[in-house]
């Protein structure tokens, strides 16, 4: 990613204004449609236990 920042702020202004339950079915829905671009399993497993990790 050429500019990390610019996902982050972009990220950020997505949640703005929304309340816990909108941010959270937010969040799902950007989950789905991401893993339906990136299509790989493999990939979708390996970032599933990188974010796991993370927390």
């Amino acid at each position: 990613m050429a500019n990390p920042d610019d996902f982050y702020e972009a990220l950020i202004d997505m949640h703005r204004d929304l309340n816990e339950t909108q941010s959270q079915a937010v969040n799902a829905r950007l989950i789905l449609l991401l893993a339906n671009h990136i299509g790989d399993m493999q990939v979708l497993r390996e970032a599933m236990t990188h974010a796991r990790i993370e927390t």
